[in-house]
């Protein structure tokens, strides 16, 4: 047992290790969102708007029979992909967060989670 109620330094060694090892796979998912283009459509799929795994715009799509449906109808339904395809973007980095860091237990001191 550690003085003063620290970790031993096998424990510490262990967390570090843990540690630089979701940094390095923290990257790759950044690079790996950075690369995805998730689509989102409008109600009438007149619309498609692409996102990046990063919420990053990347390129829109738009039905030429959208616009003979009025500025309101035309807006509305451009609006709505964006929701979609934010919607999807924010769902895919959070399940691929999620992914990297499931069954994460760094045993810190002071970092009880069970409780």
């Amino acid at each position: 047992m550690a003085a003063f109620g620290l970790p031993n330094f096998g424990q510490l060694t262990e967390a570090f290790r843990k540690a630089q090892q979701i940094q390095q796979d923290a990257q790759k998912l950044q690079e790996e969102l950075d690369s995805l283009e998730l689509e989102g459509k409008g109600p009438k799929e007149k619309v498609s708007i692409w996102l990046s795994g990063n919420q990053e715009p990347r390129r829109v799509q738009i039905d030429p029979s959208l616009l003979q449906l009025g500025k309101e109808e035309a807006e509305k339904e451009i609006l709505e992909a964006l929701i979609d395809a934010y919607e999807n973007s924010t769902t895919t980095m959070k399940t691929k967060m999620e992914e990297l860091t499931g069954g994460l237990n760094l045993n810190l001191p002071g970092m009880d989670l069970d409780n």
